[in-house]
């Protein structure tokens, strides 16, 4: 009969052991006095902080429970990605300026309300700044703890073998001449062959596999980390820029020698590699018949490069989506175009302009507008003037209907047509200008001798237009023209490996499988041998059974049945029912 007074035999025997039981804090006791109660002293760090004091302590440690658990860091990653859609959506100003002030033209009501919620540069603002911190610190407290949990699992061993195998999901029992140790010793020898980690114990051998699923979520989880930390450095120490280069021409990797250029924040003019380029030449063909036609088949630059000011130069070919590396900067191939070569002479005979004038494409066919802007020019009588040219150039030439529109991207018939003007550039005032625009407005066309029609003229390479003030241009030639792009993002590469590792961690948490499985062997009532096999899973995996089919058919070779045990009760049971049957 049991003791009714069992609770004496249980219950703490003083104070002090109810105190180490206890799961609240220790209390020092002491005698009655200044900084004590009723003969009671607080903790020394707790007692100074007081009631208020360790209210504000519980809600940090509650907040911080709350930020470092996996359901907040879920949440952020998901706030993260929506923040990312006005950023997709809304013209950045880090990317496109001209777009933004196109975007805020053509949308005044909405533009105050866009610069408040900073979405004119999202990834630069407070709010897409603080999602992206809470993240980062919600991530590294996971992991943490997860990390030390996990390197405690790979110095733990597996447990011994639980009283009752045959209540395991997958089980099979059959019974052997073979002695106990020589079946255990196999057993032992067989788990290590299928890399499993054992542990003898006496009677049974324990097995277990599949550490590396903790490893892939823990290398997930980095993973998120490295990009995180890619991401934020490549927005910070970033450069982008662009260059049209004519053939011939080239270009120094400096702030000066850029068309246009943006940067991170943390990003400084030094920072940038010293390296160099020349255009040599381009290639382009293009698909001259059928659905395709004017499409370009080839479509390459020629470069001469040196890395360092006294680096050796080399050759290299850029292609589309195929860039030049040089020091950590990619420079990809943007577009290609063609520069007609001209001579523009004063009314004195003396050369004002010559060189290639870049023009910009208008469509697929390479149709460009031309500006050319003469500052210093003299006419017949030797008065000081300034001269403005502006049309288009057309490698294809409509011969039949003569429309300056061009018919195909190559070189076929090029042709280009010019209007003429003269007085005021505008280049003086100290307001910058785009070489690409001409600004008329202060000066006057000029006009044919008999004054009744605008002075323009249609120029193949040879032909010179003379202009009615005495002077002269001369359609030289034409070049090839390049834009390049020069990119240098430190993040890249940290940004692939993480990636690469996310997915890697991925894979292994789905498809590596944390099991167990336990081995018995203990003489039976006959003299025999009893073998009992058991696996466990610790997580949903449809393979235990089958593994522990095989490592019980492995086994059988050391520890054959005996001929009155059925080839049926080597079978492993899936359930705990057919095991006890």
């Amino acid at each position: 009969m049991a003791n009714t007074d069992s609770s004496a035999d249980t219950a703490p025997k003083d104070a002090a052991e109810a105190g180490r039981l206890s799961t609240a804090p220790v209390e020092e006791t002491g005698p009655a006095g200044a900084g004590s109660f009723g003969g009671v002293r607080r903790p020394g760090v707790l007692g100074a902080l007081g009631w208020a004091g360790r209210e504000a302590l519980g809600w940090v440690r509650w907040v911080w429970r709350q930020l470092t658990s996996m359901r907040v860091a879920l949440i952020l990653l998901l706030l993260l990605s929506l923040a990312t859609i006005p950023g997709s959506l809304i013209p950045q100003t880090s990317v496109d300026s001209v777009k933004v002030d196109d975007w805020q033209k053509a949308h005044k009501s909405l533009t105050p309300v866009y610069e408040k919620l900073q979405l004119f540069h999202v990834y630069s603002s407070v709010w897409f700044s603080a999602v992206y911190i809470l993240l980062f610190i919600s991530l590294i407290g996971c992991i943490v703890p997860r990390t030390w949990q996990f390197v405690g699992q790979l110095r733990g061993r597996p447990p011994r073998a639980p009283r009752r195998l045959d209540r395991m999901p997958a089980y099979a029992t059959w019974r052997t001449d073979a002695d106990p140790e020589q079946v255990l010793a196999a057993a032992g020898r067989l788990l290590k062959g299928k890399r499993f980690r054992t542990e003898p114990a006496e009677g049974s051998v324990a097995g277990e596999k599949g550490y590396l699923r903790e490893a892939g979520n823990l290398l997930f989880h980095v993973s998120l980390i490295v990009l995180l930390v890619a991401f934020a450095s490549g927005q910070l120490w970033k450069s982008e820029g662009g260059k049209l280069i004519v053939e011939g021409d080239g270009f120094a990797n400096t702030l000066t020698q850029y068309d246009d250029f943006k940067s991170g924040s943390l990003f400084t003019p030094a920072d940038l590699p010293r390296f160099s380029f020349q255009l040599d030449g381009f290639d382009a063909t293009y698909e001259v018949t059928g659905p395709q036609r004017g499409t370009p088949r080839t479509y390459a630059a020629h470069v001469t490069y040196q890395n360092g000011a006294d680096g050796a130069p080399h050759k290299a070919l850029i292609k589309v989506n195929d860039p030049l590396v040089i020091d950590g900067s990619k420079i990809y191939l943007q577009g290609h175009g063609y520069a007609p070569v001209v001579t523009v002479k004063d009314g004195k005979g003396n050369v004002s302009y010559q060189g290639a004038v870049a023009s910009l494409p208008l469509d697929s066919n390479i149709t460009e507008n031309v500006v050319l802007k003469v500052p210093d020019f003299r006419d017949k009588d030797g008065n000081k003037d300034q001269i403005g040219f502006t049309g288009l150039f057309v490698p294809t030439l409509d011969k039949r209907t003569g429309t300056m529109m061009s018919q195909f991207p190559d070189l076929v018939s090029p042709g280009m047509v010019l209007t003429a003007f003269h007085g005021n550039l505008g280049i003086d005032t100290g307001v910058p200008q785009s070489v690409y625009k001409l600004d008329v407005s202060g000066m006057k066309q000029f006009m044919t001798p008999d004054g009744k029609n605008k002075f323009s003229q249609l120029l193949k390479v040879g032909d010179t237009m003379q202009l009615p003030n005495g002077g002269s241009l001369h359609f030289d030639g034409i070049k090839h023209w390049a834009t390049f792009q020069i990119s240098q993002k430190p993040g890249d590469e940290p940004a692939l490996a993480g990636a690469v590792a996310a997915i890697l961690g991925v894979a292994g948490s789905l498809f590596i499988q944390r099991r167990r499985v336990w081995v018995r062997a203990e003489r039976g009532a006959d003299g025999s041998t009893v073998v009992e096999l058991a696996g466990l899973g610790r997580s949903e995996s449809a393979k235990v059974p089958e593994e522990l089919a095989d490592l019980a058919a492995a086994l059988q070779t050391d520890a054959p049945p005996t001929p009155d045990e059925g080839a049926d009760t080597t079978e492993p049971s899936e359930s705990s029912e057919g095991a006890r049957a």
